[in-house]
């Protein structure tokens, strides 16, 4: 039932101008300054996360039409690999189920002779990238996460490697004594490629004080990440929605981003990442109550997302992990320009609670985004070479496609 509601909500074939006129009037001249290219305000903001109804229908439309205009009917994927190389972590997120204490039963870290098998696996099956996070290891060697890379790229030095949150940077450099310049300066020297933009939650201190109290700060994250960003290290950017933040906290968190790109340019794209809370001690202990049904609110959030960011962050990204396939597949009609990759291991949601599985098949993506009426495309990690397939065929066409062009300074490969 919930998904006919949505595909009814996406398939809406009106013209965009009577979408809009059915809006309210605030809403409305909201979506119309963005349609004209003028950056939407903090108040703009908390008017779109408030939108419900047929202006629930002009976000979406408005930011299909803008995700169009500004990137095209192209929607990339990357072939990757998670390693989620060890589940030891002293840190005591409230909203992670992943971490073990070391001498849990199945606390494991993955030998390097297990890690490299797992880069062969990725490279069998035509992976490009190997993303790699685990927990913070109090039994890590100071330099063990350059000799992670060194390691990797000794034998394969054909991949790439995105690696290493900002917490798990801000303590290896703690452990070797360095400063983050010198510290990423080095990892960027042994083999890291880019650096994912996690460990974001909401950049709010206070929220992340009960989210987690010894996670990094605001500051900090915003710093490691300007420095990768200055030295040439391009980074994603997420945000975590649905647990204890309002939609104040959502609209500062994509401003402060936004306030990034502009300075950087670093950030490649936008990952919106639902809450997953079934097996969290937030949910436990009745900080968080069940979350609002998958559907509206993800699309609401995907849109909002891509009209903040319009002019600074082009590729937003879905996340089938966290919503699973149909509704990921859906977003694209939000604003969504990217599928994410194939993963082949994915535990960190999976601990959580999510059920969407750990891998997605490059011809299951390219289904999935072929039937929403767009042409699939291979990626690389920076979004600097793209493959795409053959336009859609069949049924997939009678999804609005939109026109419009690739990002600017893409190289099409053939």
């Amino acid at each position: 039932m919930l998904m006919n509601k949505l595909h009814h909500l996406i398939a809406d074939d009106r013209p965009l101008e009577r979408v809009l006129a059915g809006a309210h009037p605030a809403v409305a001249a909201v979506l119309e300054r963005s349609l004209a290219g003028i950056e939407l305000t903090t108040d703009d903001g908390l008017v779109l996360l408030a939108a419900d109804g047929e202006d629930l229908t002009a976000l979406i439309r408005t930011a299909d039409h803008v995700r169009a205009e500004d990137v095209g009917p192209v929607v990339t994927y990357v072939v990757n690999r998670n390693i989620n190389f060890t589940n030891v972590c002293f840190v005591g997120c409230r909203f992670c189920a992943f971490a073990r204490h070391r001498k849990d039963e199945d606390a494991r870290t993955d030998t390097r002779a297990e890690l490299l098998a797992k880069v062969q696996q990725a490279i069998d099956l035509g992976a490009t990238e190997i993303c790699m996070q685990g927990g913070i290891n109090a039994e890590m060697e100071s330099m063990g996460y350059r000799d992670l890379l060194v390691a990797i790229k000794e034998r394969y030095p054909q991949i790439h490697i995105h690696a290493f949150s900002p917490m798990e940077i801000m303590y290896g450099s703690r452990r070797s004594g360095m400063p983050f310049r010198e510290y990423i300066s080095m990892l960027k020297g042994a083999g890291l490629g880019t650096i994912p933009g996690t460990a974001a939650e909401i950049l709010d201190d206070e929220v992340r004080e009960i989210l987690s109290h010894k996670k990094v700060d605001v500051k900090t994250w915003v710093e490691i990440i300007s420095t990768a960003h200055e030295l040439g290290i391009r980074t994603s950017s997420t945000i975590m929605y649905g647990h204890l933040e309002t939609p104040l906290h959502v609209v500062r968190h994509v401003e402060l981003l936004r306030s990034i790109q502009k300075r950087t340019g670093g950030f490649t794209e936008f990952v919106p990442l639902r809450f997953i809370h079934t097996n969290t001690q937030l949910y436990r202990d009745g900080l968080v109550g069940e979350p609002p049904p998958k559907g509206a609110v993800d699309l609401r959030m995907y849109a909002f997302s891509r009209l903040m960011l319009r002019g600074q962050i082009d590729n937003l990204q879905t996340s089938w992990v966290k919503l699973g396939t149909e509704l990921s597949k859906l977003s694209l009609a939000a604003g969504c320009n990217d599928f994410g990759g194939t993963l082949m291991e994915e535990q960190i949601s999976k601990s959580a609670g999510a059920d969407a599985g750990e891998f997605l098949p490059v011809d299951a993506i390219r289904e999935l985004i072929s039937a929403m009426g767009r042409i699939p495309a291979e990626r690389n990690t920076t979004y600097t070479s793209i493959r795409p397939d053959a336009a859609p065929q069949g049924d997939g066409a009678r999804w609005r496609s939109g026109g419009g062009a690739l990002p600017a300074g893409t190289q099409l490969a053939h």
